[in-house]
């Protein structure tokens, strides 16, 4: 669940990757995968979609999918604190991808 928590979120992600507990975790390692891409994805919008608009007009998809992304983390949060395995469109196929390489 601390993979989750908005923007800090990476700390433990990254704790989760490099600990020999949890190298055999599939799941725990999945959380952790997607926690860190959903980070990725925030820096992403906050350092390159943000600033393209900002510029133009008074609508600014940059905010827009900045509430997507903590929405997400959000969903993620209650997803993962009911032990319900969720698997985000494209970060949960990348997360995936990420935890069979590790085999």
């Amino acid at each position: 669940m601390l993979c989750y928590i908005p923007l800090i979120g990476w700390l433990p992600c990254i704790f989760v990757l490099a600990a020999h507990r949890f190298q055999n975790d599939r799941t725990v390692r999945f959380h952790a995968f997607q926690g860190l891409y959903l980070f990725v994805v925030w820096l992403l919008v906050d350092r390159v979609v943000s600033p393209i608009f900002k510029f133009g007009t008074d609508f600014n998809p940059g905010k827009l999918l900045h509430m997507a992304v903590l929405g997400a983390w959000v969903f993620m949060l209650v997803k993962t604190s009911q032990q319900q395995m969720f698997r985000l469109p494209i970060v949960g196929e990348l997360a995936d991808r990420s935890v069979a390489e590790q085999r």
